[in-house]
């Protein structure tokens, strides 16, 4: 191989500015092996050593990771190619077996192999198609796929949309350090939690709802920072106040004393992770209950949940910064729907499979790449040590370049308000089950006595419709592109609350842990780091599975489809004896193994106390549980 690379960079002439491109499903795996083996350039990259986007070695060969791009491991992008019939194959190689560079292979081996190669080739080549034949315009990433798609999509329009787009874009810039740091600080993701009354309890009779496409829909409907910020000085709370409910977006760092539950609600929403400073408190499964001292960053729409779900004595407020407010650019809020319209239209329809899962990504990724981080990581990798040296970066010259960028058409702020209006849509719910909320994730909730908030499901939908209405008016868009046509005829609005499943029996240990049972699916089984399938295939193996699945629940090896991933990063020498009983001297300078592994589930000391006390109120409210 080492050959083969020397051949291709002299024949074709490479160099650090005229490059090879070589693609591998899993770069940061193959590279453990490879890094001792060939001399890399010292061009930064981004991720690291256990997780990199690219590599190039000295020569000119550029090494990329498919698997970013695609987000699918090889089984999924086989399945997902548009025009060539390539399937992975299974069972023709055991990985138990011990292999040395001595050990023949079989044909039926070979042909797995050959089959990988094959796969990867079809891809890329695809991409190349989509590409304009261009392996530079192939993005690094599947954000990087739906950025390309928009990007185009805007300024691929008549040239005076584009020359306005550009002049928006002049007045959206982040105007200083400091504010770039408090915007990443006020940037929360989505919500998962369960009600601490309802833990570690068999609960009778829940239904789940979610939100048709959560974050598309906010983007759509909502008003976001739409200009420069401005640094402003309340000189009174009633002034405060008046801002946070003024038509302005607000960013501020707040400390807040004595922060208390209101004894009414069964949440709490603030996680002690996005806290700068915290002194006193009581937690609730990486929740704040209570606390003598609070300092975090929060938006206006923030604020308004907060005051919904705690009370304290005493805000001050440092950081005050305020923006002007308007929809999204409407050649942004066409480029979305256009997603959500093939989204929606090709689900279900034969032969259309791959067009939906690519829309259907796509879409989901609007929102991803408005918050990629504008100051990303960098490293620049050490022949000498064989490590990654983190690379200083320039911030307020990498600020400059942002704000100076002609081809861009996003701006940092949205993302952070994206996430906090739909985390507000979610606590809605919350607010309105009370004690017959069980569990929340993101987008999604799971209640008991769910005929009993039937109308609270239809007013919030009513507002939906009309929240689209406005903004179908404001762009001149037919309200009939917000909700496009199923191949069943049925119009799907975005942003509603869609029933989303009914459990017999369901039960939760906390945020992404937990089970269900009806009739007609069975068990099934979420919880973070465990296979889903293989979880509740060995829980359902027990008299009683929802009891085995409990507080230090333990899954062997053999049952967990889970595998540890172990670096070696120096030096192994020493004989080893394949499977055939041939020796081999081997001298490996750096590796990855991979050891199938238990599972072990352990709920946080502090939390089983929590519950134990009744939380902060004490005592317990049982409603539906066994």
């Amino acid at each position: 191989f080492l050959k083969l690379l020397d051949i291709l960079a002299s024949s074709f002439g490479t160099h650090l500015n005229r490059r090879l491109v070589i693609y591998i499903h899993n770069l940061t795996f193959e590279f453990s092996f490879m890094k001792h083996y060939i001399k890399w350039s010292d061009e930064s990259l981004l991720g690291n050593n256990r997780d990199m986007y690219y590599i190039v070695s000295a020569s000119g060969i550029e090494f990329r990771d498919s698997l970013k791009l695609s987000g699918m491991s090889l089984e999924k992008t086989a399945a997902n190619l548009r025009h060539h019939k390539i399937r992975k194959l299974k069972g023709d190689l055991d990985y138990d077996l011990l292999r040395t560079p001595l050990t023949p292979l079989t044909d039926e081996e070979l042909q797995y192999c050959y089959n990988d190669v094959l796969i990867l080739t079809a891809y890329i080549s695809e991409q190349l198609a989509r590409y304009n034949n261009n392996i530079s315009e192939i993005p690094l990433t599947k954000t990087g796929e739906v950025r390309k798609y928009c990007r185009d999509f805007i300024f691929g329009q008549d040239s005076e949309q584009c020359k306005s787009y550009i002049s928006l874009m002049k007045n959206m810039r982040i105007t200083s350090i400091e504010e770039y740091k408090q915007l990443k600080a006020g940037f929360q993701g989505g919500f998962t939690h369960a009600n601490f009354t309802k833990v570690d309890r068999v609960i009778n009779d829940v239904t789940s709802y979610d939100f048709t496409s959560s974050y598309p829909y906010v983007m759509l409907s909502e008003k976001f920072p739409m200009g420069k910020s401005r640094l402003i000085s309340p000189t009174s709370m009633e002034l405060f106040e008046k801002y946070m409910d003024s038509s302005y977006g607000c960013l501020v760092d707040v400390t807040l004393y004595n922060l208390s539950p209101r004894p009414e609600v069964e949440e709490n929403i603030l996680s002690k992770s996005r806290c700068h400073y915290i002194k006193g408190e009581i937690m609730n499964n990486g929740r704040v209950v209570y606390a003598d001292i609070i300092q975090t960053t929060i938006t206006d729409v923030d604020y308004k949940m907060l005051k919904k779900f705690y009370t304290w004595d005493k805000l001050e407020y440092r950081q005050f910064r305020i923006y002007p407010m308007d929809y999204l650019p409407t050649p942004f809020i066409k480029a979305i729907l256009k997603l959500y319209k093939d989204k929606t239209v090709l689900k279900g329809v034969e032969g259309s499979e791959v067009e939906y899962q690519v829309s259907k990504g796509m879409l989901n990724s609007c929102y991803g790449m408005a918050v990629t981080d504008i100051i990303k990581d960098k490293f620049a990798y050490e022949d000498n040590t064989g490590d990654f040296i983190k690379i200083e970066q320039d911030i307020k010259k990498l600020l400059q370049e942002y704000n100076f960028n002609k081809s861009r058409f996003l701006f940092y702020p949205w993302g952070v308000w994206v996430t906090a209006y739909a985390r507000r849509n979610l606590f809605t719910g919350i607010l309105e089950c009370g004690n017959d909320y069980c569990y929340a994730d993101t987008d999604s909730i799971k209640i008991l006595n769910a005929g009993k908030h039937q109308q609270y499901f239809n007013d919030y939908n009513m507002e939906v419709k009309k929240k689209l209405e406005i903004a179908s008016i404001y762009h001149h868009i037919s309200l009939e592109e917000f909700c496009p046509k199923t191949k069943e005829g049925k119009e799907k609005l975005l942003g509603v609350w869609d029933f989303d499943g009914h459990y017999a029996k369901f039960k939760t240990l906390g945020a992404k842990r937990y089970m269900t049972f009806n009739d007609n699916e069975g068990y099934k089984l979420t919880c973070a780091g465990l296979n889903k399938k293989l979880g509740a295939k060995f829980l359902s193996k027990f008299d009683n599975p929802f009891e085995s699945f409990c507080d230090d629940m333990e899954v062997p090896a053999s049952e967990t489809g889970k595998l540890a991933h172990i670096y070696i990063d120096d030096l192994r020498e020493g004989i080893v004896t394949d499977y055939k009983g041939m020796n081999y001297e081997y001298h490996v300078p750096s590796g990855l193994y991979l050891e199938a592994c238990s599972f072990h589930l352990s709920m946080m000391v502090a939390f089983i106390e929590y519950i134990m006390t009744g939380g902060f109120y004490g005592g317990y409210r049982q409603e539906g549980a066994e």
